[in-house]
This record gives C-alpha cells, structure tokens and sequence, in this order.
C-alpha cells in the first residue's frame, strides 16, 4: 500500500491537473520538476486523446513510467480510456508507480470488467460519473449499492461527476458568466449528493472550462463548496491556485469547528451568533479540521493573530 494513502483524505488530492497523456513532459510533471505546486495530476487516455493516439499514448505513458521517480508527495493517476486499455496500463512494466486510475464513463455495464482487473492490487479509484444514467435515480442507487461492497468501497477515494459530458447528453454546453449550477446540472449534482454522500462516498466538482474568467470560477468554487463537493480538476495549471485558495477555511468556521469536537462541548451552545450542536454539525465540523490542515485559514493575518492569542 502507497504510505500516501495510509492516512488519506479526500482534500489531499487538492485541484487535480487534467492533462492528455501523450504530453511530452509527463515525466517533469510527474517528478515535481513542473507544476511543482500540484498535489495531484492525471494523465487522460480518453477524452483528451484522439481515436488514432490511443495507442501511442499508452506507449509513451509506458516509457514515460521509467523515469518516474519514488517516492513524490505528489498524487498520479492516469485515466483509462476503458476496461481495455486499463488491462493494457496494468501490463506496462513501473505502473506501480502511479497511485491509481480514473475511470470514466462509470456504470454497470462496466462495473466487473473494471474492478475484475483491479483485484490482488493496491490501486485505487476514481469512477467518473458521466452517462446517461447519472440522470435515472435508480440506477445510481443500484450503482451505490454495488460500490458499497467491502472490497470495492476500500479502493474509492471519491467519486467524479463529469459536468461536460453531463451536458454533452443534454445538447448543452454553459455560457460564459455562468456556473454549472445555473445549468440542469445543477440539479443533478443535487441528486448525486443525496445518493452517495450519505454512504460514506466523496464527490469531485466538475471542471470549469473557461480559462479569462477568474470571477465566476470563484463564484462555482463557493457553490461546489456548499453542495460538499471537492477535488475540483483543474484544465490548466492556473487555475489551481485560485481553486486551492478558497478551499482555505474562514477562521470563524475553524474556531467553531474545534469547538465542537471537544470533547467536554456543551450539547448545544452558541459561538460567534451561531447555534452550535455537537450532534448535527460533528460531521461538518470535521470536514473543517481536514480543510484546514490542507489549506490553511483563508487570511492569513487572522491567522497570524489567531496563532498569537492561542499561543
């Protein structure tokens, strides 16, 4: 097992880098050497890539793996274009040295070819929920119910919600100046919330596909936040700075939240003009500690000031 992901949790993978794997510096990037601010990156063989590429692709990855070097506190998954190309990732010589895969296009019908492969290793999982049965309730319960299984639920680090090719279903791509929540989409992402994160299953905000438009991709970060989503990918280096960023904790929230995983906390009191109930905001409140540890307190200043007063 990666010593990574011993102790792991879903904020570690931070903005995911989303690249096509035929890139010719996947070895610097995967080393650290560029984008040395990532905490996690994956390496596409399937929408990003060409039908004709598929196989140069999986060949450079392949020889790429070679120069990967051990260990990286950074995270590297490579998005398998399909079962068969995943048993072809498997095969390469090295490929233990990414931490897992992405699998896109995540239903049923693929579910066994999928996990079958996946069996006597340590990988773990992303499945990416873009089809068009991420829009019928019964099928994604019967999905839940399959992912619940001990063996499978163990190598899930989260689920992705592909928000494009959603809309790709629908005929659909967002306008400029608008989040995805202004969108159909929005209600979908609602749906999946209620039928997965309950279970125990981590969800990935979709991608937000304009690059000159800072303000309304903060606007859709502070909405992924409130639906509890995370590990929104990131399409260009860029954006991950101002995705990481407002994954920073108000220090109101911290304090709040230390509060109330005291274990001598009163059942219910009030902080900073709030109600405060052990019993309903525990889960919230350590959603919080883990933010925090990842990514600080959004002001830094405050924090300083905090630091000062507790210390």
């Amino acid at each position: 097992m990666n010593n990574k992901l011993q102790s792991f949790s879903p904020w570690m993978l931070g903005a995911p880098l989303y690249m096509p794997g035929n890139r010719r510096d996947i070895m610097e990037i995967a080393n650290g050497d560029k984008y040395s601010m990532l905490r996690s990156m994956i390496f596409c063989t399937e929408d990003a890539i060409s039908k004709t590429e598929v196989d140069s692709c999986v060949r450079h990855i392949g020889l790429c793996l070679q120069g990967f070097r051990e260990p990286t506190h950074q995270f590297r998954f490579i998005r398998a274009r399909n079962p068969e190309i995943l048993a072809r990732l498997l095969a390469l010589p090295n490929i233990e040295k990414i931490d897992g895969f992405v699998l896109p296009k995540f239903t049923e019908a693929v579910f066994d070819a999928y996990f079958d492969q996946l069996k006597g290793t340590s990988f773990k999982v992303m499945p990416t929920l873009e089809t068009k049965e991420v829009f019928d309730v019964n099928a994604m319960i019967q999905l839940r119910e399959g992912l619940l299984q001990d063996t499978i639920a163990q190598r899930i680090l989260m689920l992705r919600i592909g928000g494009n090719d959603l809309m790709n279903l629908l005929g659909l791509r967002r306008s400029r100046l608008s989040t995805i929540y202004e969108t159909p989409i929005g209600n979908v992402i609602s749906q999946l919330v209620t039928i997965f994160k309950p279970y125990g299953f981590s969800l990935s905000a979709p991608v937000f596909e304009f690059l000159d438009d800072s303000e309304t991709l903060q606007k859709e970060i502070k909405l992924d936040l409130a639906y509890g989503l995370l590990g929104k990918t990131a399409i260009h280096p860029t954006q991950v700075s101002t995705i990481e960023e407002n994954y920073a904790v108000d220090l109101e929230d911290y304090e709040m939240a230390l509060s109330l995983s005291d274990t001598e906390a009163p059942a219910v009191f009030r902080m900073h003009n709030a109600m405060c109930e052990v019993a309903t905001h525990h889960q919230w409140a350590s959603n919080i500690i883990n933010r925090q540890q990842c990514y600080g307190i959004k002001d830094a200043l405050l924090l300083q000031e905090y630091a000062e007063v507790s210390f």
